[in-house]
C-alpha cells in the first residue's frame, strides 16, 4: 500500500478501534441499549473528522497503481469508516437522499469501480482477507464478542470452502472414479467442522452483545445517492457453490437466481469467476439421477458414490437447519422482540423488514433440506428417488 493508506490503515486498527469500543460500552450501559442519541457526541465527532482527513489524503493522491490487494484494503477501510458513522448515526439513509460524507463516498466508488465490487466493506474485508498483525485483525472494536464472532464465521466460511472445492473437483472426474467417494467425505468432514464453529457462536456468544454492539455495523448505508445493504455472512460462492453442485438449488429458479444476482458484487472478482462457472455446470444430483434408472445402479461405485453423496447432502441440511434454527432465533430474532418499535427499522443488515427477511431464510433452509414443500423449487422428490434407488440396492441405506 502507499504511505497514505498504511496510515489509514493504521488508524483503523488503533483509534478507530478505541473510539467504537468506548461508544459501545456507553450505548450498552443505558436502559435502552439501542439508543445512540446524545451519547458520546465529542467521540463521535473525533472519529468522523479524523476518518474524514485520511479519505481526503486519499482522495487527493487518486489511484496509485498498487495493485489489487492495496484497493482492496482501501474499500474496506473506507468501508469500515462509513458503517461506523451509519452505526453512530451520523448518517442514515432512511433520512438522507444521499451521502452526508462525499469525499468518502467518491473514494468508494472509485475504488470499488475499479475491482469490480460493491463500493462498500463486504464480508472478505473481516474474514477470509483479514490481514493480521501481531495475532489481532482489522475489526470495529475490541469487545471479546465481536472478535468472537468473527474468529468463528471466518472459520466457518473457510470450511464452506473446503467443502466447495472437494466438490468442485468431482466435476472433471465425473461420479463413478474412485476418488469421488473420497472428495465426498472430504466434504462431510467439512460440514462437520461448520456445525462445530455454529456450536460455539451459539454457546460462547453474548446475546445482548452482538445484538447491541456488533450487529449495528452491519447496517445498509448510502454510498453517493445509492443505498448498499450490509454486508452478510454468506457474501462468498463457496456456499452457493455447495448448492448449486449438490443440486439442491438450481440457478434456473428464479428466487435462487435473484439472489446470485444480489450477492454477485459483495464477493471478491475470484469468487464471482467460480460461481459464474458453477452456474454452468451439471450438478451431481442429476448425474446420478442420470444413472438411477440404468443398468450403473446397480454397479458398485454407484451404490458407494450415491450413497457417500446422500450423506453429504443430509449433513449439509442440517447445517443450514442448524444456522437458521438455532442461530438466527437466538441472536436476531428473539431479542428483536423485545426491541421499542422505533429501533425495528435498523435490525436487519439486508434491508427488508425482518420479516421478510426471515421468510427469505427459511425457504433457503428448506432448499437446502430439500423439505418436501410444493411453494419452492425443491429437490425433495429427487432426492427421495436417489434414496430409494440407493437402498434397494444395498437392502438399506449405509451411512458411511
Amino acid at each position: 500500500m502507499s504511505s497514505r493508506a498504511d496510515r489509514f490503515d493504521d488508524w483503523i486498527r488503533c483509534s478507530f478501534v478505541e473510539m467504537n469500543t468506548t461508544l459501545e460500552n456507553l450505548y450498552f450501559e443505558q436502559q435502552d441499549r439501542a439508543n445512540v442519541d446524545g451519547l458520546g457526541d465529542g467521540i463521535k465527532a473525533q472519529l468522523r473528522d479524523e476518518g474524514r482527513a485520511f479519505v481526503v489524503s486519499l482522495l487527493e493522491e487518486g489511484n496509485t497503481g498498487e495493485g489489487f490487494d492495496s484497493g482492496f484494503g482501501v474499500l474496506g477501510n473506507v468501508g469500515l469508516y462509513l458503517a461506523a458513522l451509519r452505526r453512530h448515526e451520523l448518517s442514515n439513509p432512511a433520512r438522507e437522499e444521499k451521502s452526508p460524507f462525499a469525499e468518502a463516498s467518491s473514494l468508494a466508488l472509485h475504488v470499488g469501480a475499479s475491482l469490480g465490487m460493491a463500493p462498500r466493506f463486504a464480508t472478505s474485508h473481516l474474514a477470509t482477507h483479514n490481514l493480521a498483525i501481531n495475532g489481532v485483525q482489522k475489526r470495529f472494536t475490541s469487545l471479546r464478542d465481536e472478535m468472537l464472532f468473527l474468529n468463528e464465521n471466518t472459520w466457518g466460511i473457510l470450511c464452506f470452502q473446503r467443502v466447495a472445492d472437494a466438490l468442485s473437483r468431482i466435476v472433471p472426474l465425473g461420479i463413478s472414479h474412485s476418488a469421488t467417494h473420497r472428495l465426498l467425505m472430504n466434504a462431510r468432514d467439512a460440514l462437520h467442522d461448520v456445525m462445530l464453529t455454529n456450536d460455539r457462536l451459539f454457546s460462547e456468544l453474548d446475546v445482548d452483545r452482538f445484538f447491541y454492539c456488533v450487529r449495528p455495523y452491519y447496517k445498509p448505508y448510502r454510498v453517493g445517492r445509492q443505498e448498499y445493504r450490509g454486508a452478510n455472512a454468506g457474501d462468498f460462492s463457496g456456499i452457493n457453490e455447495i448448492d448449486l453442485l449438490l443440486g439442491l438449488c438450481r440457478a434456473s429458479d428464479p428466487y435462487y437466481a435473484q439472489l446470485l444476482v444480489d450477492k454477485m458484487l459483495f464477493m471478491l472478482p475470484g469468487d464471482q469467476a467460480r460461481l459464474r462457472d458453477c452456474m454452468t455446470r451439471t450438478s451431481l444430483l442429476d448425474e446420478f439421477l442420470r444413472c438411477a434408472d440404468t443398468a450403473a445402479a446397480g454397479e458398485p461405485w454407484f451404490q458407494r458414490n450415491a450413497a457417500a453423496f446422500l450423506d453429504v447432502c443430509e449433513v449439509y441440511g442440517r447445517t443450514a437447519a442448524q444456522h437458521h434454527d438455532r442461530l438466527v432465533e437466538k441472536f436476531i430474532r428473539r431479542p428483536a422482540e423485545s426491541l421499542p418499535e422505533a429501533h425495528l427499522g435498523g435490525v436487519t443488515a439486508s434491508g427488508p423488514p425482518l420479516p421478510v427477511l426471515l421468510r427469505s431464510l427459511e425457504v433457503l433452509r428448506d432448499l437446502r433440506l430439500a423439505a418436501p414443500r410444493g411453494d419452492i423449487a425443491s429437490r425433495h422428490a429427487c432426492m427421495e428417488r436417489l434414496g430409494a434407488r440407493v437402498a434397494a440396492g444395498q437392502g438399506t441405506r449405509r451411512i458411511t
